[in-house]
């Protein structure tokens, strides 16, 4: 919880991370309005993707931002040798990523809904819990990606590289079940993808816990 609170504490005082991925996810639900007719039978079809492609690429700035300053400052070195085993420093970004992002979500969402004439307050619990599962499983994926690419010289190429064609599955299954939310199906219609979504964060999180330390070694 101590690295959470740096994380926290450290985008507080910078503001640097949120107000980016913020800025861009609203820049995405601005311009992907432009371009569909708000209302229309082809914006409601294109507004699930839509959302998720706000999703996912700002999620991708503030993931590429998450062991910056650990490496550019020297700082993961000495986390790595601190008198704890490395998965705990795995959790602690992950969770910290997990927050950020799920800021972003939550402050983009209303813009979007007001934008594409979407009424999502009758299919909100179930939204927020595909949201939920998605950014969890995200965030894993991410973390460790994160830490592969941070030392490399193309670290902003390098993880949007590594890291979408691993998501895939994930994001096929939130982009689905966020379709049926938006149609009005409820929570037996999309307890299938549910399932889905939260045996991908199991996995996910298992394995890039287990991996996570030789990666940070290397």
């Amino acid at each position: 919880m101590t690295l959470v609170y740096k994380d926290l504490l450290s985008e507080f005082r910078s503001r640097e991370t949120i107000s980016s991925m913020l800025v861009f996810s609203m820049l995405v639900v601005a311009i992907f309005n432009f371009a569909f007719d708000p209302g229309s039978a082809y914006a409601q079809q294109a507004a699930p993707g839509i959302l998720w492609v706000a999703f996912t690429f700002s999620g991708i700035i503030g993931l590429n931002r998450s062991f910056v300053h650990e490496v550019d400052k020297g700082c993961l070195h000495g986390l790595l040798l601190a008198p704890f085993e490395h998965g705990a420093i795995f959790f602690g970004k992950m969770l910290g990523n997990l927050i950020f992002i799920s800021i972003v979500e939550l402050l983009t969402l209303p813009l979007f809904a007001v934008f594409f004439n979407l009424q999502t307050l009758q299919g909100l619990p179930q939204l927020l819990v595909v949201i939920l599962l998605t950014t969890l499983g995200f965030s894993a994926v991410g973390t460790l990606f994160s830490a592969i690419s941070v030392n490399t010289k193309t670290r902003e190429m390098m993880l949007p590289i590594l890291f979408l064609p691993v998501v895939i599955p994930i994001l096929l299954a939130a982009v689905n079940a966020t379709a049926m939310i938006f149609d009005g199906k409820g929570w037996n219609d999309i307890s299938d993808w549910l399932r889905l979504l939260a045996a991908f964060d199991l996995i996910f999180i298992s394995l890039a816990y287990l991996t996570f330390g030789f990666v940070v070694e290397e």
